[in-house]
């Protein structure tokens, strides 16, 4: 098979640190909207983090919004452009932390929107600081000597919003190997499905990982994927109302 760059994705090089999981989430991510046929339909809103710089690959439309508020704007865009395959691409700090109750709201609200949620546990862009998800014991720059239960309890997402009686799809997937990069995008089809058969809110967390945040080599980060991140964050459907 010949190896080509989806329509959704731009011919420009990457700016992304070496064994970040984002590159492939943004492939897998556009190669689905192209195998939708829904490029010209799509709005992406990227907030503050390192997924702001979506805008930069993605070849559909794409907003921005400040940290934490892209699930606020999505349920603007969708509510006045229902027409629309209002998607947000947000990282742990924005979703998980400053961005709790817009996500907690909307969700429960029942919009009709697509959530990709990328979990690498920790804050990427600023300095690898511990974020909502950063595992115990786990050192980052503002744990030096690890997370402990003074800083709270890592925060489970799809656990978290499965009990909420406006969400219809959530899954947990990752992007560590072949196998579960397909998986992961059988989750993203779904989840884009979900919302054009009207079916309301739906959410894809990504297990990623975060070589530089986490001061390790991108095989490492891998293998500490594969691991530590699977084992408090179990991969799988979370719930399925589709």
């Amino acid at each position: 098979m010949k190896f080509t760059t989806p329509e959704s994705l731009k011919k420009v090089p990457t700016h992304y640190c070496p064994g970040c999981g984002h590159g492939i989430i943004h492939r897998i991510l556009a190669e689905t909207i192209d195998e939708l046929d829904i490029r010209e339909k799509v709005v992406a809103i990227a907030p503050v983090g390192c997924a702001v710089f979506g805008y930069f690959y993605w070849n559909f439309d794409t907003t921005e919004a400040a940290h934490g508020r892209p699930p606020a704007v999505a349920t603007g865009i969708k509510r006045t452009n229902p027409e629309k395959v209002v998607i947000t691409y947000q990282g742990d700090g924005d979703l998980a932390a400053i961005g709790g109750n817009e996500m907690l709201h909307a969700a429960n609200r029942g919009e009709n929107i697509s959530v990709i949620f990328v979990n690498n546990a920790c804050y990427g862009m600023t300095g690898g600081q511990m974020a909502p998800t950063t595992l115990f014991d786990q050192v980052t720059t503002t744990t030096p000597k690890g997370r402990t239960l003074e800083d709270g309890y890592p925060i489970k997402v799809c656990e978290l919003l499965k009990e909420l009686e406006g969400v219809t799809y959530l899954e947990r997937v990752s992007v560590t190997k072949p196998a579960n990069i397909l998986k992961a995008k059988r989750a993203i089809k779904k989840s884009l499905k979900c919302q054009l058969d009207g079916k309301g809110f739906s959410l894809v967390e990504f297990l990623s990982m975060c070589p530089v945040g986490w001061k390790t080599s991108p095989v490492k980060s891998l293998e500490l994927t594969e691991k530590n991140l699977t084992d408090y964050f179990p991969l799988g459907v979370y719930k399925d109302l589709t």
